[in-house]
């Protein structure tokens, strides 16, 4: 298992939670975060609902018909007291979210024994389904198979995480008029990667039960495995037109590390320091690429961003029936003889995928190729049924919007989805430079990177598919890797740092489809005989993106929400986990004050559905700042869920910082215009700021954490 996450990058150094260089090179070292003006504030107010288990994360919040609010309990420590030790997915029994209903706030956990459950302000934490129950076709739940039956844990070699123990998105789809009985569609962190449906009901004195006989694991399915799997399956929502939808969040698609730029690698005649961990996809052991680059470069060497997610990789092969390679004494070892085939085309994953017909005996899963390829946490389609915001996880990462011809139901077969492909260009950098993320609105416009049809870009996918790690040997070395291993490993491994993974998209490509395309925006590179290179935006869209100068700087874009059937003036709601890095450096299109609690912005529909403001809301912690503050501030927001009366509900995915305490929590935050207290909301709010340092005039909880990882050890991720 790779022993790479954020909380454990924060207990490396004190220095780490203020802004000083640790392994995975996320923090800038040039920059302490303190005492930003401020961090923290609410516009509006937050009150504290429910804390989780020591260890683990709120996610997954879905609020059923009759205001039951469900969520999963995420990579708990395992030293907690049964069942809070384990992964699983729960609602809160004995309260009902409804419009305008209210609650006492949850105080913060004090003692061991409320540190070590989840508690809420009103009700009772139930759980529904946990890590390790038996299915009724005794499968385990979330644990994918190999195509003949073999549980893929039984295999050797590195992990993200354990299978099971990392359920997130929760999406319901009733199946009755009264909405008490239904099918709960629940996202596990893992990769492979895996979907349940597990159908669950409301008796007559409103408790809810899960039928286990009946839920399965869709990753099982051929339908799913025929697609490529799934990897990393994150947040998610339900569609306007009653689907549930789940998120690959593929931070291994990083191909440039950070701020570096495939144009920069081209004018430097060499990768060294910018490569990033795409480009080592079926290297044999991928994961262990960044121990290699440091021995090769030493103090040349650099992070390479996102190789942490290569983990896992190898499992996704043996999951889509490769060969078993040196998996002797009982799956125990794994060495770096290359599997040499049905290895996992990176090209296929990193999509939101539509569950359609999600009744039928096994659903119909499309992915979403129109809408790009990235760290997805989540996407918000509107009501329109055609425009999409979707979210990217990580550092230095995209924002972007897809919008197709036609409402995306309409088309008969949804890989005939056609439209285009933007991201978003922040235009005000002057206006907001230097200032507190409290103060600084962000002004958008949006480029058009590319259109294309969903089944143009799986003819372009398909062209990569037969590549296997004997091909990554075969193709950059020179030394036959069957008379010396570890020598042709060493020469791919540094023929692929300097010159580029020859097997994929090229270099000169992704910069020559962004010089044609700076040329002439409106117009497509087809237009000037370049059809071979309309594929890059759709399958590098980070690159790409890159490559024609959007803003590539958010940083660990988390949740993004709206209210179900929003229209023109409404709210989408976007959390940002942390403010820094890309975000509040001297360069590019945002540099504010460094936060790194993080914030929560929110864009107002227009009339098309577009967003073109993003207005700060919350705003998180200082790393510096005490438990006296820290105690009363969201941090670090990971999901956000936008209920049916307006209020959102914020998740954490954070560590201690100033806390007195280590629990996640989760918050209701009441928008200003909510307020019904006859006063200004927003003006309450800054005298808050003002008096207290708190700013969130109702009480609420956060903790921080400022470093990249993986999640493989059930904590955080991020890079």
């Amino acid at each position: 298992m790779v022993e790479f996450n954020r909380r454990q990058l924060m207990a490396t150094s004190l220095a780490a939670s203020v802004g000083a260089s640790v392994a995975g090179g996320v923090v800038s070292g040039e920059q302490e975060d303190t005492d930003t003006e401020k961090a923290p504030s609410v516009d509006g107010e937050i009150t504290r609902f429910a804390s989780t288990a020591l260890g683990a994360e709120v996610t997954g919040p879905f609020i059923l018909p009759d205001g039951t609010l469900i969520f999963s309990l995420q990579h708990p420590s395992r030293e907690n007291p049964e069942p809070f030790n384990s992964g699983g997915i729960g609602y809160v029994k004995g309260y009902q979210f409804e419009e305008g209903s209210d609650f006492d706030e949850l105080s913060v956990p004090n003692t061991e024994e409320e540190r070590r459950r989840v508690r809420a302000a009103e009700g009772e934490y139930t759980l529904l389904a946990r890590e390790g129950d038996n299915l009724g076709n005794n499968e385990d739940l979330g644990m994918p198979l190999t195509p003949d039956g073999l549980s893929i844990d039984e295999f050797a070699g590195s992990r993200y995480s354990d299978f099971g123990y990392q359920p997130d998105m929760n999406q319901f789809i009733p199946t009755n008029e009264a909405g008490t009985e239904g099918l709960l569609f629940t996202n596990f962190e893992t990769s492979p990667g895996n979907v349940t449906r597990m159908p669950i009901s409301q008796d007559e004195k409103g408790v809810w039960s899960a039928d286990l006989e009946e839920a399965v694991n869709l990753s099982n399915t051929e339908e799913l495995r025929s697609l490529g799997g799934t990897r990393i399956n994150c947040y998610g929502d339900v569609s306007p037109w009653n689907t549930p939808l789940t998120s690959e969040e593929e931070y291994a698609h990083t191909r440039t590390a950070y701020t570096s730029t495939v144009s920069d690698i081209v004018e430097d005649g060499t990768g060294v320091g910018h490569r990033g961990g795409a480009q080592f996809w079926n290297r044999p052991n991928p994961s262990e690429i960044q121990a290699a680059i440091d021995e090769y470069y030493g103090e040349e060497s650099w992070d390479v961003q996102g190789y942490w997610a290569l983990g896992g990789v190898e499992l996704l092969a043996y999951y889509l029936g490769a060969e078993r390679v040196d998996q002797a004494s009982g799956y125990t070892e794994n060495t770096k003889t290359p599997i040499p085939d049905n290895y996992p085309n990176p090209y296929r994953t990193g999509y939101i995928v539509d569950f359609r017909e999600p009744e039928s005996e096994t659903p119909k899963p499309v992915k979403y190729h129109v809408f790009g390829r990235a760290a997805w946490e989540c996407p918000d389609i509107q009501s329109d049924e055609k425009t999409a915001y979707v979210s990217s996880d990580g550092a230095n990462k995209g924002f972007y919007k897809f919008v197709a011809d036609e409402p995306i139901p309409s088309y008969d077969d949804p890989m005939d989805v056609e439209g285009t492909l933007y991201a978003a260009k922040v235009t005000n950098k002057e206006a907001a430079a230097k200032k507190s993320p409290a103060e600084a609105e962000l002004e958008i416009e949006w480029l058009p990177l590319s259109r294309a049809s969903n089944a143009e870009i799986a003819e372009w996918i398909a062209e990569y598919d037969d590549v296997s790690q004997v091909d990554y040997l075969e193709t950059h070395a020179d030394t036959d890797w069957e008379e010396d291993l570890q020598a042709a490993l060493e020469e791919a491994d540094k023929e692929v740092a300097e010159n580029g993974n020859r097997n994929y998209i090229t270099d000169e490509e992704i910069k020559e489809w962004g010089e044609l395309w700076s040329e002439d925006p409106e117009s497509t590179v087809a237009d000037r005989g370049r059809e071979d290179l309309r594929k890059v935006p759709f399958l590098e869209t980070r690159a790409a993106a890159k490559e024609i100068g959007a803003t590539v700087e958010f940083r660990k874009s988390e949740g993004i929400d709206s209210v179900d059937d929003a229209g023109p003036g409404d709210y989408v709601y976007i959390g940002i986990s942390e403010v820094n890095d890309g975000m509040s450096d001297d360069a590019g299109d945002i540099r504010t004050e460094r936060v790194d609690g993080g914030l929560v912005y929110r864009g107002k529909l227009e009339d098309d559905y577009n967003i073109s403001t993003l207005e700060p809301v919350i705003v998180g912690p200082d790393a510096t700042d005490p438990a006296d503050v820290a105690n009363d501030a969201l941090v670090n927001v990971d999901n956000v869920y936008v209920m049916d009366d307006g209020r959102v509900l914020c998740c954490e995915d954070a560590d201690q910082f100033g806390r007195s305490y280590k629990n996640d929590c989760m918050y209701v935050y009441t928008p200003p215009e909510l307020k019904d207290d006859g006063d200004d909301g927003g003006d309450e709010s800054e005298e808050t700021t003002e008096d207290s340092g708190h700013g969130n005039g109702n009480g609420s909880n956060g903790h921080g954490n400022g470093n990249d990882g993986n999640g493989s050890n059930g904590n955080g991720h991020g890079n």
